[in-house]
């Protein structure tokens, strides 16, 4: 475009359109804001959903032709475990850090019930670490390290019939709160001609629950044709492999059978070329816009909202943070008094109980100690008639004694007596 048709727009009175003159110099804008990204790099994050055992990790080395090692998960796990894993990756000058999520034992157990509640967990986690971030008086979102997932590759079993309840339902709780991109795992195993009417199958019942995929944009026109095609070919029948075959005298990524042989990047055997162009080279950065204008900023809602955030007061008044802030104050300072309020009374009552509890207990002490000094006199009392009945029979005894002593002591006299005469 040539100088004398470059327009600047400005604001004031109304938008006015203005010529200018020359060359002034901020059609190198874009050319900053893409020396800016590339100097700071970029952070995407995927979240692998699927049952044990459907290829999720080698996708996910196949997309980007790496070998990022995850751990073999078995299909003993109680319940469904997220794993993060963090990787740099570096393609010509541009940095990636890479976090991938995959969901270990979803799908094993046999009450599947909860097998969505700890994705739906993770997922709120990270966007209340980045609002948590963004509400810090000193904040520093450019090193923080963005953790909100911006993909979900949903798996779906190639059974060639139909969509499991366990992948609506659990798709159904994610489509508000992530992008999902489904695809068919391990699509080699199904008959090129079957794949069409399970493809449509799988849209219909989306479509017909209500569930929400991801729709690659048609609104930027370089792109737009590209999207639309590749909207009608979702779910992706994608297949991985971490091998490479010589094939042709080239070597590829292929998986090898005895009826022959099945290439990755080959798109007459499968979407994964479909699915990486869109997923990396195409749509990436809308990914990305989409998980923080729409998911993320849903999010935020809802949590400023349980906050008491508000832009506007019941009679459509714009209400400023000042006036926010001053109202969570009184608010705060109102349930304080009324918590305050609340734990005296309990104080109260919790001194009244106690001070009944130990005059019960006072009460039961004096009537026990009545008892016993009762007792006490009473065996006291038995003591002492005791005592003077042996003291009676004791004097008794005595008076006995004497009266034989004297009477013995009168005939030993008789006798005397008679022997001297």
């Amino acid at each position: 475009m040539s100088n004398h048709h470059q327009v600047m727009r400005v604001l004031g009175g109304g938008n006015r359109d203005l010529r200018l003159s020359g060359h002034v110099g901020f059609d190198s804008f874009p050319d900053q804001l893409v020396t800016k990204c590339v100097n700071k790099g970029f952070d995407f994050n995927i979240l692998c959903i699927g049952e044990t055992g459907c290829g999720k990790s080698t996708l996910i080395d196949s997309l980007f032709k790496s070998s990022f090692n995850d751990t073999p998960v078995v299909h003993r796990l109680p319940e469904v475990k997220l794993e993060q894993n963090t990787y740099n990756l570096q393609e010509s000058n541009v940095n990636l850090r890479l976090t991938v999520v995959s969901t270990a034992g979803f799908g094993d157990q046999i009450n599947k019930e909860n097998s969505a509640k700890a994705v739906v967990t993770y997922l709120d986690q990270q966007f209340e670490q980045y609002l948590t971030e963004e509400l810090k008086i000193r904040r520093d979102l450019v090193h923080f390290h963005d953790t909100r997932i911006h993909v979900c590759l949903y798996f779906i079993a190639p059974t060639g019939h139909s969509i499991k309840s366990l992948d609506l339902v659990c798709m159904k709780e994610l489509d508000k709160k992530v992008n999902i991109i489904p695809v068919i795992a391990k699509a080699d195993t199904i008959a090129r001609s079957e794949l069409p009417q399970f493809k449509a199958r799988i849209t219909e019942e989306l479509r017909a629950n209500g569930v929400q995929i991801y729709q690659f944009p048609t609104d930027d026109e370089t792109v737009a044709d590209l999207n639309s095609k590749m909207n009608d070919q979702v779910p992706f029948a994608v297949v991985g492999s971490t091998d490479e075959i010589v094939v042709g005298g080239h070597k590829v990524r292929a998986r090898q059978y005895p009826w022959g042989t099945v290439e990755v990047e080959n798109e007459a055997h499968c979407d994964f070329v479909k699915l990486r162009e869109m997923l990396l080279r195409t749509n990436m950065e809308d990914l990305r816009e989409k998980t923080h204008s729409k998911h993320y900023e849903l999010y935020r809602q809802s949590r400023l909202q349980q906050m008491g955030f508000a832009d506007k007061t019941a009679d459509n008044r714009p209400v400023s943070l000042q006036e926010t802030y001053e109202i969570k104050r009184q608010q705060h300072l109102r349930d304080m008094q009324t918590k305050e309020e609340r734990m005296r009374q309990m104080f109260v009552q919790k001194v009244k109980e106690k001070e009944a509890e130990l005059k019960t207990a006072e009460q039961r002490l004096h009537d026990e100690f009545e008892k016993l000094r009762t007792k006490n006199q009473e065996e006291k009392r038995l003591q002492d008639d005791k005592k003077r009945q042996l003291e009676e029979e004791i004097n008794l005894f005595n008076k006995k004694k004497a009266a034989v002593q004297a009477q013995r002591a009168q005939s030993e006299r008789d006798a005397m007596s008679k022997r001297r005469k």
